[in-house]
Order: C-alpha cells, then sequence, then structure tokens
C-alpha cells in the first residue's frame, strides 16, 4: 500500500495530508456515471455499491506492541544522538517500559476494547487540533491547486469559477445520496475492479463487506470524514476550537474583495441551481465594484485562536449573530480574486495565504479561483485528512473539465441577481476595528517572513527509478537528507506521515525518514564520494530504498511509533500523572522538532501544493515523484535558505541519477 503523506510537530502542529497519487492500484470500486445520472447533472455518478457499505465491517486500528514501540522509537533515534545521548535515551526507554508505560499501555489496551466503534487515536488526535491555539494561517491550511483547464478559453474566471462550484455541488449531492463511489485501494484491479464483483458486493451486509472485498485483495478506506467536507466550519472557542456543520443550509459563501456575499445553490427541493443562473449571481458578484472594507473581518481568522474566540463573542454581542450564522453555515466558501496569478512562486503565496483580506480560512475548504481561472482548495484541517480532500479534488476537476455546466459562450440566465444575492454586512465596534487592525498587522509582518521556491528535475522520475527496483519515495526523501548534509552538515529530524485510513477512523501514522542507512548514504556521497565505487553507492541507496520500503509498510498498518506514543503521554496526563521522564528526554524533544517537514502529492488534477515549515528554523517540503520528473516546492522562514536547500537537492538527485547510470559523482 502506497503512503499518504504529510508532516507534524508533535503536540502543536498536526499534519496536512497528501494522498500519494499515480495508479498505486486505487482505481475506485463502482459503476461510472449512466446517461440516466447525467442527464439532470444532479450526480458525478450513481455507485452499484452504496458509499458507506464497507464503513461498518472496518478493521480496528491496532495498537502496537510497547516493546515494538520502544525498538521503533530507538532505530529512528539513532542518526540523530551522539553515542552518551543515545545511552541515556536507551535507558529511558528500558525504564518507561518496565514502569509507568507498561501500566499505561494496559489502560490504553483496555481503553480501545471498549470504545470499538473508533480508533484510539481519534479522540486525542482531535483534540490535538482543536486544542491548539495558533493561527491556522501557516500552522495548519495547506492548499493544493489545480492543473488549468485543458480547454484555455475556459479559463476565464467567471466560466472556471461556475464549473467548479457546480461540480463541487454535484460532488456534495452524489455523497449524500451514497451514490459516490466507495473509496477503495485495489492491489488486484483485475478481480476487483469489475461489474461483477460490484454486483456480489453489494449484497453482502455491510456488516460483513469488508471482508469480501479483503479475499479479492481489494481494501476498502475510512469515509467517516468526508460529511464536515461541506457545511462546515471551526469555530473558534477559549481553549479549545469546535467544529461545526449544518447540512440543512443551502447557501454559498462567496468572497470578492473583502466582502462577504451569500446566494442559495440548492432549491426548496433540495436540486442544484441551474448552472445559468449560478453563473449569473457569479457575473452579478463579480460586476460589483464595492471597495475592500477599512477594516476586512476576513483577518480575524488568522488570528491567534484564543484572541479569535473572544472578539467571535465581540462580534456575535455586536449585532453579527445571523450574519455570523451565514458564514459558519454555508456550503464552502468561493474566493473571487481580482488578480492573475504570474508564477508558481506566486501561485503558492496566494494559495496558501493570500492577503488575508479575501479568504475564510476557518470553513472546511476555500476554492480559489483568480483572474486568469488558476484554481485552488486551501483547507482547514481539523476536521478530516487530506484522502476526503483530494478524493473531492479529483473529483471536480474531472467533472468540470470533462463534462462542464457552461460553456464560456454560454449567456448567464435572465434573473434578477441583486434579489437573490445577499451582501452581508457586519456590525463594527471600536473594539473589534482594534482587534481587526492588530491582526492585519501580524498577519502582514509573519507572511514577510515566509519564502517559497520550487525546482524540477527533469533527468527522469518514477519510470527510471522503479526500473532500478528502487522506491521512488525513498530516493526522494533520501535526496533531502543529502541536501540538508550538504547545506547545513548535519542529519535532523524529518517527518513524513502515512494514512491509516484502512482502518475504521485510522488517522495518520509517522514515517521516520532519516536512518541509520540514509546518514551513511548521505555522508558518503558528501563528504568522501571519491572514496567509494558508483556499485557501492548504488548499493547503499539501495539499502536506503528497502528500509524506506518497511518503513512505510509498518505505518500503513498502524506499526510505527508516533502516535503510540502520543497515546501514552496523552492517557498519561488524563490520569494525571507527571510527565513521564521519557518525555521530558531532550532527545524526544528534538525528534519531534521537525526541521524537515514533508509531504508527497501527484495527480493528474494537481498542479502544485504546499505548506509552511512546522518550526521556525524548518523546510516545509511539498513534493511528487512524476513519471519522468520530479518537482519540489518549499518554504521556509528567514532561519533557513530555501534557494540553497533546493540547489542541494537537485545536485543530490543528479548525483543519485549518475551512480543508477554508472558515472562518477561529480564533486
Amino acid at each position: 500500500m502506497g503512503p499518504l503523506v504529510g508532516r507534524l510537530r508533535l503536540g502543536s502542529r498536526p499534519p496536512p495530508l497528501w494522498p500519494l497519487g499515480g495508479s498505486c492500484g486505487r482505481r475506485r470500486l463502482a459503476a461510472q456515471a449512466g446517461p440516466e445520472a447525467l442527464a439532470g447533472r444532479e450526480y458525478l455518478q450513481r455507485s452499484v455499491v452504496p458509499t458507506l457499505h464497507f464503513q461498518p465491517s472496518l478493521p480496528r486500528l491496532p495498537i502496537p506492541k510497547l516493546e515494538d514501540t520502544m525498538k521503533r522509537y530507538l532505530s529512528a533515534q539513532r542518526p540523530l544522538l551522539d553515542d552518551s545521548q543515545y545511552r541515556r535515551t536507551e535507558q529511558l526507554c528500558r525504564t518507561f517500559e518496565n514502569g509507568l508505560g507498561k501500566e499505561l499501555h494496559a489502560q490504553l489496551v483496555a481503553q480501545d476494547k471498549q470504545n470499538k466503534h473508533t480508533s484510539y487515536i481519534s479522540g486525542p488526535w482531535f483534540d490535538m487540533y482543536l486544542s491548539a491555539r495558533d493561527s491556522i494561517v501557516l500552522n495548519f491550511n495547506p492548499f493544493m491547486s489545480f492543473n488549468p483547464d485543458p480547454k484555455p478559453d475556459y479559463n476565464d474566471q467567471l466560466t472556471r469559477a461556475t464549473n467548479l462550484t457546480m461540480s463541487a455541488m454535484r460532488f456534495m449531492k452524489t455523497l449524500r445520496a451514497g451514490l459516490l463511489e466507495p473509496e477503495v485501494f485495489h492491489l488486484n484491479p483485475a478481480k476487483s475492479d469489475t461489474d461483477t464483483f460490484r454486483r456480489v458486493i453489494r449484497l453482502v451486509p455491510s456488516a460483513l463487506a469488508w471482508y469480501g472485498a479483503y479475499m479479492v485483495n481489494a481494501y476498502p478506506l475510512d469515509m467517516s470524514q468526508y460529511f464536515r467536507l461541506f457545511n462546515s466550519t471551526r469555530l473558534p472557542k477559549p481553549g479549545r476550537d469546535e467544529l461545526f456543520t449544518n447540512e440543512k443550509e443551502k447557501h454559498l459563501l462567496v468572497l470578492k474583495n473583502g466582502n462577504f456575499y451569500v446566494f442559495d445553490v440548492l432549491d426548496r427541493d433540495g436540486n442544484i441551481l441551474k448552472a445559468a443562473d449560478v453563473h449569473a449571481h457569479l457575473k452579478y458578484i463579480l460586476s460589483d465594484n464595492s471597495p475592500t472594507p477599512e477594516f476586512p473581518l476576513a483577518y480575524l481568522t488568522t488570528e491567534n485562536r484564543d484572541t479569535w474566540a473572544g472578539l467571535r463573542q465581540e462580534l456575535l454581542s455586536n449585532g453579527n449573530k445571523e450574519a455570523l450564522g451565514k458564514v459558519d453555515s454555508a456550503m464552502f466558501c468561493l474566493c473571487l480574486d481580482d488578480f492573475s496569478i504570474t508564477d508558481l512562486v506566486h501561485l503558492s503565496h496566494t494559495m496558501l495565504h493570500g492577503d488575508g483580506v479575501n479568504r475564510w480560512f476557518d470553513k472546511s475548504f476555500n476554492l480559489i479561483v483568480a483572474k486568469n481561472g488558476d484554481a485552488a482548495i486551501n483547507f482547514e484541517h481539523s476536521w478530516g485528512d487530506g484522502v476526503a480532500v483530494l478524493r473531492f479534488f479529483n473529483e471536480v476537476f474531472k467533472d468540470s473539465t470533462q463534462t462542464p455546466a457552461i460553456t464560456p459562450q454560454a449567456q448567464p440566465a435572465l434573473v434578477d441577481s441583486s434579489r437573490a444575492v445577499q451582501k452581508l454586512d457586519f456590525r463594527l465596534n471600536e473594539t473589534l476595528k482594534a482587534g481587526i487592525t492588530r491582526a492585519k498587522e501580524k498577519f502582514d509582518s509573519t507572511m514577510q517572513t515566509l519564502t517559497i521556491d520550487s525546482i524540477q528535475f527533469q533527468r527522469g522520475g518514477k519510470e527510471f527509478l522503479k526500473r532500478h527496483k528502487l522506491s521512488p519515495d525513498a530516493v526522494a526523501q533520501l535526496s533531502f537528507q543529502m541536501a540538508f548534509l550538504r547545506q547545513y552538515g548535519q542529519t535532523v529530524a524529518t517527518y513524513e506521515s502515512c494514512s491509516t485510513a484502512a482502518f475504521k477512523h485510522g488517522r495518520t501514522e509517522t514515517i521516520r525518514p532519516a536512518s541509520v542507512f540514509t546518514k551513511k548514504c548521505s555522508e558518503a556521497f558528501v563528504r568522501e564520494p571519491s572514496q567509494n565505487t558508483a556499485d557501492q553507492l548504488k548499493e547503499m541507496v539501495t539499502q536506503c530504498s528497502k528500509y524506506h520500503s518497511q518503513l512505510t509498510k509498518e505505518a500503513a498498518m498502524g506499526q510505527g511509533f508516533d502516535r503510540h506514543l502520543f497515546a501514552l503521554r496523552y492517557l498519561a496526563a488524563a490520569e494525571g500523572h507527571k510527565l513521564p521522564e521519557l518525555y521530558q528526554d531532550p532527545a524526544y524533544g528534538q525528534i519531534n522538532h521537525n526541521i524537515l517537514s514533508t509531504s508527497t502529492l501527484t495527480s493528474p488534477a494537481v498542479n502544485i501544493g504546499g505548506f509552511a515549515p512546522v518550526v521556525p528554523d524548518g523546510f516545509g517540503v511539498g513534493y511528487g515523484v512524476h513519471d519522468d520528473w520530479i518537482g519540489c516546492n518549499v518554504s521556509s522562514y528567514s532561519a533557513r535558505d530555501v534557494r540553497e536547500f533546493l540547489r542541494c537537492v537537485n545536485k543530490a538527485l543528479g548525483d543519485i541519477f549518475d551512480v543508477l547510470e554508472g558515472k562518477p559523482v561529480r564533486s
């Protein structure tokens, strides 16, 4: 099973989760949309198998054995510590394993047996997200940008915004009607991705359906997070935020120049509004030349969560309850920017954070469309992981480009949009105006410290590496280890996340790419390439690949160490225990200070994706290994040099490819 990859700083910054794209066996278990489904354009597809058919029978996320967790933890610590540090950490692990850790583990297992409806990590993980008080901008929300529509004239802002909105609504309707294909990982598509299998498996009771799929090497994935895609918002509350969803509401929220508009996208019977009507309403909003408000409300969603919670209460007390309710319960937020994207760096900055005026970062997702039609999704992370977001993203791209709701020549409906579209007004007192001013100052100063840049390595990609029997992901990760060693002379904590969505209410587990193998290999390439033959260097790369593949497989099966240690620490706090010494060890703090935070994303729908570093002195490394090239989109704050890091990544990949081709490594 391929990894679904993201990042984390334990206890503070939960990971954006990127599912690994490509063929990867992940075809879908359902019939394609038939003519009868497309006729009304209400649905994307009519799955033979109900969307949540497998949900009741999904296997439960296993809790690893404590001794295995300790071994894996020490293996990950080995390349980061000197001998004396390692011996101390080893002793702390032994003490924990035979003492309080043993007691906590037994409690965790007992607790898990009493809560068979969920996973042992789900509650603590939600709690970690929602209790974090940092701004969600940069610290949490990542972005994924769509490739342009293959038909150039369809990239007009109004045309594209209309088509993306209509496709998003079709996805919503299909999901809620139970007609969306279940998310399934197929290891043998010839057996499981067939009409015959669909007809059989839909007759198997839901309580047993997973076992039927398993018999033909198909693995249904957890879809419990999908319902939060629509009509959902993260509400700021003192100490701990809340997730809010109201599926009864029928309206869309649109932002333009920091102004708020709403209009119904479903009629009173729950049918999607005609495309010509949506077209007309969006044209009306785009033609509104209202200036940006003097005090743009959206800045408040970029604030510290406790600060924002206090200001939200002030908003409610100042007569804004109805307007805020419209924002919170909207289907999603469509952001219409009034400028064109100039290049990939501009695209990344715009879609990751923008200017703070034209986004409502608390919504489950913002669908952003620039003036030239460049589009992206920026999503709030507490409600779920990237499995649901990427599925939505891929389906919307496919539907909006292959069966668009309108053409560039289409005429908007002759409707009175001035009556259908409501512009929201917010009453602001001096406290709120001062709060918005402070939020803007803080936002602007933070964004000035963020640098983003990217490279494309064109000598080869997935196909070349697989011919050499190497894991493409392992090679990409090795290049980051080599690059950091070349630039800074050390091996540091590195994070790569793997989805555990194959289990009920699974979240993520961590792959730890920095290993004794990558350290040895990096040092050989960077410090002493002339002392090793090409064959010796190639053998080291192969060892790295094998170990990385083992770590990936373990993580996908819920057999990493990070989530287990996190759950034990969470339980210790809940039970009132003093923080165990293991967690007070500087080595524990260091391995969870993830200087290299990495996340892979490849999909035919995705142009580029990105996120900020999870620590002030870190890199946020978004990357994709494509068939014949490797892309890397990296962010950092002022403590690190992105451009030099990318130069070193390019050099590392070049050195690895030289060795695989039997050439000497160039100095």
